[in-house]
């Protein structure tokens, strides 16, 4: 089976290297191969020279202007030509071990679109952080549902991945939504064949900072995630209205958490 992993970078040298060599360096079982695509918005850092030292792994590398993460990931997967697919932002690293276990969990359950797993948040030096939020995921990952999707998002984007086929029928990733995307996404992919969670540790770690959009945006970011809760289950559903709660105890906690930084 062929998994295909794209990352949407745009000056992100910093921490590129770290997240490529994530990906290049992960074993797969014997019969399973690696599609690796890099798209780039056209950086003016270095990324573009850790990328062409890597080039030689790459099925395709990419630079050019797009209109943000979201339609340069589009783009990537126009190119994928795997069974199942995942992305992984630049910012963002794989645990070892992780693209082997997603594809054994594709293996296991056929007709599943949708697997994911743990994901730990990190700092800019890889210490693990905001242990809340990460709890409250774990938390309800064994109680997974369509349901429970829609009421509250405890699917982290770096510990996810989907079947190609699921993509082409439930449509890419919409490019009005500015931070909420990968969550509108999820929604529409559990409807192609449902969500299965991969058991065990940490398949992802997410890195929080600052300048990330979880860091800058997350008003937005949860604003937009009730809009496609509501799109998904009904305005007037129970589980719209537990989300409107979910959505302003989240934002109230992501704002004393960044108090003491403010």
């Amino acid at each position: 089976m062929k998994i295909s992993i794209v990352t949407a970078n745009y000056n992100g040298g910093r921490w590129l290297a770290r997240c490529m060599d994530s990906v290049l360096n992960q074993e797969l079982a014997p019969g399973d191969e690696l599609e690796y695509i890099l798209i780039d918005g056209a950086s003016t850092d270095d990324s573009l020279q850790i990328a062409q030292a890597r080039r030689g792994r790459l099925a395709a590398l990419i630079s050019e202007k797009d209109h943000g993460p979201a339609d340069a990931l589009n783009k990537g997967f126009a190119l994928a030509t795997g069974d199942l697919l995942g992305w992984l932002n630049a910012d963002d690293v794989y645990e070892p071990g992780a693209l082997a276990r997603a594809l054994a969990a594709a293996k296991a359950r056929p007709q599943a679109a949708f697997f994911f797993g743990k994901c730990r948040i990190v700092d800019e030096a890889g210490r693990d952080i905001r242990s809340f939020p990460t709890l409250v995921k774990n938390a309800c990952m064994p109680f997974s549902s369509r349901f429970l999707i829609q009421c509250i998002n405890y699917v982290s984007q770096p510990a996810s991945w989907f079947r190609c086929a699921a993509l082409a029928a439930a449509g890419g990733l919409r490019l009005d939504f500015k931070a909420a995307w990968d969550y509108d996404l999820t929604l529409r992919l559990w409807r192609q064949g449902g969500g299965v969670r991969i058991p065990g540790p940490p398949l992802a770690a997410f890195q929080w900072h600052p300048g990330s959009i979880s860091g800058t945006h997350y008003e937005q970011q949860f604003a937009e995630e009730w809009r496609a809760a509501v799109a998904d289950a009904g305005r007037f559903s129970p589980q719209a209205l537990v989300h409107w709660f979910v959505r302003h105890g989240i934002v109230l906690c992501y704002r004393l958490m960044n108090r003491p930084r403010a």
